[in-house]
C-alpha cells in the first residue's frame, strides 16, 4: 500500500454527475477510490467537493448512483457547495456571509435564484449566457438574509468557490492541525484558485485532456482557458500529466512547470483475463462517447473495407452521443447494418472487452485514453489511429498496432492483421496485460504520493511569490 503523507485530502470538481463528461467522471471517481484504497484517511479517502448548482435532491441521486456502481464507497464524502450554502433559519449561510461585502445584484444582469428546501432565497446567481469565459465574470453574486433581503454579495464566481474552500479548509483544521492538500480536476477551477494563498494548502493540479487545437501538432494553436491556464501553471504546487509524451511536449514548448510529474489515471488489472483462443475472433469493439472528437465514422467506413477481406467480422460500438443519428446513417448508407451495431452505452464494459478480439480506437486526441487502457488490462489487444495523447504511450511496450492519424485504409489492414493472424493476436494480448500495468493503481498512487510529499516539503508557490 502506497503510503501518503499526513494530510487533509479534498478532491475539487466543478460536477460528477453520472454517466456525463465520458471519462473525466471516471478519472476523477477512480482517483478518489485510489486514494482511498491506499489509505488516505483511514481509507475514507479524500474529501470530494463539487459545485454545480442542481437541486440537492439530484445531488444524493447522483451520490447514491455512484455508490450503487462501486465508485464511490461513502456518499457522505461527496459535498456540494450549494448543498451547504443554505443557512437553517433561511437564507445564506454564515460562512458565505461571512466571505461577502456590502453590494447590490447588478441591474443590468438576469440571475438565477438557488432556493433551500423549504423554498426560501439564498443566493442569486448571474446567468452569463453563451460564454465559455462565465467563471472569470465579477458580476455580483448575491446572498440572501432569512427574511430574503440582500446580505452582501461576493465577486463573481471566483470568490464564491474560493470562499467554500476556506470554509472546508477550516472545517478539517478544527478536528486536526494539518497541511491540506487540494486536487484540482477542473481546468477552470484550477484557474479560480490558482490565487488561493493560505501558505499550509498545496494545490495539486491534474490534467485530464489535450492543451491543443486542431491539427494538434506540438505548436498547434491553444484555446484561450488553456493559454490563461499555462499563464498561472507556475503557481500549482504540482501539476499531474497523465502521459509522458504530453508533459514532454508542454516542457519543450513553455518550459519546465516546477512540480511537473507524470501520474497517469489508474486502470485496475482484470481479476482474470480470457485467453486470445477463447474470444470471439471475428468481433471488434468500441466504447466512447458517439461525438465528433471519436470519429465513429472512420471506424465504420474503415471497417466496410474490413469485410471485403473478413466477410463475418462485427463491429459493436458502445456508447451514446449526438452524434448517433448521423453515425446509423452511415451504417445504413453503407450497407452495414449486419455487421456494425451501435449498442448504446454499457455500465459494465468488462464483459465486453473480455469477448471481442480486437479494441479499435479512432479518437483525433485523447488525454491518456481510459478505455484504451483498460482494453489492455483485459488482455484485449488493439489498433489505433496515432494521435496525441495516449495511444502511442499505451502501446509503446507492444499491446496493439497504430497506424498513421486519419488513414482509413492503413486502419482497415491492421484490423484485417488481427482478425486473421491468431498468433498475432496471442502474442499482442499477452503484451498488452504487461503494458498496463505502466497505469496501474499502484503506479498512479505511488506518483500522486510521491508529488504531494514533494509539494509538502517546500512551500506554497503562491506564498513564496
Amino acid at each position: 500500500m502506497t503510503d501518503f503523507p499526513d494530510a487533509w485530502y479534498i478532491v475539487l470538481s466543478s460536477r460528477l454527475i453520472p454517466d456525463l463528461d465520458g471519462g473525466y467522471t471516471i478519472a476523477t471517481l477512480a482517483r478518489a477510490r485510489q486514494m482511498a484504497d491506499a489509505g488516505v484517511a483511514g481509507g475514507q479517502g479524500p474529501l470530494l467537493l463539487t459545485v454545480d448548482p442542481a437541486p440537492a435532491a439530484d445531488h444524493a441521486a447522483h451520490r447514491e448512483e455512484f455508490v450503487r456502481r462501486g465508485a464511490l464507497a461513502d456518499a457522505a464524502r461527496m459535498r456540494n457547495l450549494f448543498d451547504e450554502a443554505a443557512d437553517g433559519s433561511g437564507g445564506a449561510a454564515a460562512w458565505l456571509r461571512d466571505a461577502a461585502h456590502e453590494g447590490a445584484p447588478h441591474p443590468e444582469s438576469e440571475y438565477r435564484r438557488v432556493t433551500d428546501a423549504a423554498g426560501r432565497p439564498v443566493v442569486d446567481l448571474p446567468v452569463i449566457a453563451g460564454d465559455p469565459d462565465w467563471h472569470l465574470s465579477t458580476t455580483p453574486i448575491v446572498l440572501r438574509d432569512a427574511q430574503g433581503d440582500v446580505a452582501g454579495v461576493l465577486d463573481g464566481f471566483g470568490a464564491l468557490y474560493r470562499a467554500w474552500l476556506a470554509h472546508v479548509v477550516a472545517e478539517r483544521r478544527a478536528v486536526a492541525e494539518r497541511p491540506v492538500v487540494v486536487l484540482v480536476e477542473s481546468r477552470q477551477l484550477g484557474e479560480l484558485l490558482a490565487g488561493f494563498d493560505d501558505p499550509q494548502v498545496r494545490l495539486v493540479h491534474a490534467i485530464h485532456t489535450i492543451h491543443l487545437e486542431p491539427p494538434f501538432t506540438p505548436d498547434a494553436p491553444l484555446n484561450s482557458l488553456w493559454s490563461r491556464w499555462f499563464a498561472v501553471a507556475d503557481r500549482f504546487d504540482a501539476i499531474l500529466w497523465p502521459t509522458p509524451s504530453q508533459r514532454a511536449e508542454v516542457t519543450a514548448r513553455f518550459g519546465a512547470f516546477g512540480g511537473s510529474v507524470v501520474a497517469p489515471n489508474g486502470v485496475a488489472a482484470a481479476a482474470s483475463v480470457v485467453p486470445a483462443a477463447e474470444r470471439d475472433g471475428r468481433r471488434v469493439v468500441m466504447l466512447g462517447r458517439l461525438a465528433p472528437g471519436k470519429r465513429v465514422d472512420a471506424a465504420i467506413r474503415s471497417f466496410a473495407r474490413v469485410l471485403d477481406a473478413v466477410p463475418e467480422a462485427r463491429l459493436d460500438v458502445y456508447g451514446e452521443g449526438a452524434d448517433r443519428a448521423r453515425l446509423q446513417t452511415l451504417v445504413d448508407d453503407l450497407g452495414l447494418a449486419g455487421s456494425v451495431c451501435l449498442r448504446g452505452s454499457t455500465g459494465d464494459p468488462g464483459p465486453v472487452l473480455d469477448e471481442a478480439a480486437v479494441y479499435l480506437q479512432t479518437s483525433a486526441f485523447e488525454g491518456q485514453g481510459l478505455a484504451l487502457a483498460e482494453a489492455l488490462a483485459r488482455g484485449c489487444p488493439a489498433v489505433a489511429f496515432d494521435v496525441r495523447y495516449g495511444p502511442r504511450d499505451l502501446l509503446a511496450a507492444g499491446g496493439g498496432l497504430l497506424v498513421p492519424d486519419g488513414d482509413e485504409e492503413a486502419l482497415a489492414g491492421a484490423l484485417v492483421r488481427v482478425l486473421t493472424d491468431a498468433a498475432l493476436r496471442e502474442r499482442l494480448a499477452g503484451e498488452a496485460v504487461a503494458a498496463s500495468a505502466a497505469v496501474s493503481p499502484q503506479r498512479a498512487m505511488a506518483a500522486l504520493s510521491a508529488a504531494v510529499s514533494d509539494a509538502l516539503a517546500r512551500p506554497s508557490r503562491r506564498s513564496a511569490r
